[in-house]
């Protein structure tokens, strides 16, 4: 991408070159506005990887939002269901002990498999890493790469 007093013109040898609105080349532009021109550049290409990662991460934020909401919604009936199953359970029991027992029993059980899975999803969340955006950062990667290697040619 250059600003609008930049143009890329082809070469004899089959090279790329840049030319700027006064028709001068970059072999025949002074060092000062080589140096202009390679700060805009680099100006304008950092603005646009910023913007390629904010609406990655925007996107990648909605989908996130949207699934969890989902799966709120999912533990919530589930949630119901258990509450049932439970009540038979207790039910159950409560034939062979007094209820009040049976639903002790049933309770502190849950709360052991309750404590049980927490400790599992923390250890899993620190796992975790932090979302990236990753394609930005790939074509960061590739614009420094691409940047080094023309240092390196000249």
């Amino acid at each position: 991408m250059g600003s609008a007093s930049n143009y890329h013109i082809l070469m004899e040898d089959g090279t790329m070159s840049h030319m700027d609105a006064a028709g001068r080349t970059a072999q025949e532009r002074s060092t000062g506005d080589l140096v202009k021109s390679v700060t805009e550049q680099v100006s304008v290409l950092m603005r646009d990887e910023l913007k390629l990662a904010q609406l990655e991460m925007t996107s990648k934020a909605k989908q996130a939002g949207k699934g969890m909401g989902m799966m709120g919604g999912g533990a919530l009936i589930a949630l119901y269901g258990l509450a049932c199953l439970i009540a038979c359970v207790i039910i159950a029991i409560s034939h062979s002990l007094q209820a009040w027992l049976s639903a002790l029993i049933i309770g502190v059980a849950l709360l052991v498999v309750a404590a049980i899975v927490a400790a599992i999803g923390r250890n899993k969340m620190r796992q975790g890493s932090p979302p990236m955006p990753t394609e930005a950062v790939e074509s960061v990667k590739t614009d420094v790469q691409a940047i080094k290697e023309r240092a390196h040619r000249s």
